[in-house]
């Protein structure tokens, strides 16, 4: 067996060591080259407006959303947990002073609200409860009353019910639209789209199928909401007769 010399050992060693180094750079440069958007929808190589266009563009031909978080609004705070789809809602909205539910099919709306709501009774007047609002309250406390299309509130509550209505004016965004940070929603990858740095909103979309709007924050901290369900159908049953109360042409006046 003939031995290889001193110096040529050293001279293959050498090689390897070179080799080697060479493979691990190779391997950091095919990293730093991953397509971040490989696997997406692709809407994170578009520009910021394009990406909030497209996402608007969904939303709009979405059939059904689920939408709840904080909405501030006239100096209040509403809480928000509904279902909505074209011809109707169903889901909860609770204030500081009261908490109710609503339930909208076609142009029948109906509330279904707990004593408190029907008799004033929120602190906020400090006067008690005629005896006329509680024994109103009585009648409809946990009861879906069927609400005018000629009373005043009807068009007010109504607003929370309607898809179309809703997303328009809870989705607007105010100043240059610029991309954020990539992110996740519920588990599901997204890309953040931000309008004035942030400060007139900031809309987190979908980089997973269409590109729906997964969650925003509203300009100027007027709350945030948290969309998903996009398209997910669900049943809009009319309350049973035992449980209605049909008020007449105009509801007693409540603290809602």
């Amino acid at each position: 067996m003939t031995l290889l010399p001193p110096v040529s050992r050293a001279r293959r060693t050498a090689l390897s060591l070179v080799l080697c180094a060479g493979l691990a750079v190779s391997a950091t440069a095919c990293e730093e080259k991953v397509d971040p958007d490989k696997g997406t929808n692709g809407v994170g190589r578009l520009t910021a407006a394009e990406i909030e266009s497209k996402a608007r563009a969904t939303a709009d031909a979405a059939s059904a959303v689920r939408l709840a978080g904080t909405l501030v609004s006239k100096g209040g705070t509403y809480k928000l947990n509904m279902r909505l789809k074209q011809d109707g809602g169903t889901g909860s909205v609770t204030t500081s002073e009261n908490a109710f539910e609503l339930l909208r099919i076609g142009d029948d709306l109906y509330l279904k609200a707990d004593v408190g709501f029907w008799s004033h009774d929120d602190g906020a007047s400090g006067e008690a409860p005629s005896e006329a609002d509680e024994e109103a309250a009585l009648k409809l406390r946990d009861k879906y009353v069927k609400v005018p299309q000629g009373d005043p509130a009807y068009d007010r509550f109504r607003g929370f019910t309607d898809m179309d209505v809703l997303l328009e004016g809870l989705l607007g965004m105010q100043g240059k639209l610029s991309k954020g940070d990539r992110t996740k929603v519920g588990g599901v990858q997204a890309i953040k789209v931000q309008a004035a740095a942030g400060a007139g909103g900031v809309l987190d979309v979908s980089l997973e199928g269409l590109p729906y709007p997964l969650q925003f924050a509203r300009a100027g901290g007027k709350g945030v909401l948290t969309l998903g369900e996009w398209d997910v159908d669900f049943a809009l049953v009319p309350p049973a007769k035992e449980e209605t109360v049909d008020y007449g042409k105009q509801l007693p006046k409540t603290s809602g």
